[in-house]
């Protein structure tokens, strides 16, 4: 059950379909974002997807979905392709710059729903590929 819920909400992003992210989400979700504070809550990962989509166009791709034993935990391991799209408060100038990282995101789940998303990228060498 929880490769699906997780290949659900990755399928989701690459459409770009925050409802139907929100929806493999708990209502008290746990999302621990790379170098920044945890948020808590439907609401909070709403706002920040629409920040996100804002400033960053993105698509995973050479997606890997693993599963603990027991289904509650779980990972995934992918490339980020994206483009900067719109300058991001205390981050380089946007424009339109491409980047490709390689990324992970870690999981709980109860359920059939995330109850904690963790991902993690090289911050470095995002901002290497997308400074001028």
């Amino acid at each position: 059950m929880s490769k699906s819920t997780i290949q659900a909400y990755f399928d989701a992003f690459n459409r770009g379909d925050v409802a139907a992210m929100l929806a493999c989400l708990s209502d008290d979700v746990a999302h621990h974002v790379n170098e920044g504070a945890v948020r808590t809550g439907k609401d909070a990962f709403r706002a920040f997807c629409e920040h996100m989509n804002r400033c960053y166009r993105e698509t995973l791709t050479d997606m890997v979905v693993f599963e603990a034993e027991g289904g509650t935990r779980g990972a995934a391991e992918y490339v980020v392709n994206g483009t900067y799209l719109e300058t991001d408060e205390g981050l380089p100038e946007a424009d339109g710059q491409t980047y490709r990282l390689p990324a992970g995101s870690f999981f709980s789940l109860k359920d059939g729903l995330i109850t904690r998303v963790v991902t993690y990228y090289n911050l470095a060498d995002w901002m290497r590929q997308v400074s001028k």
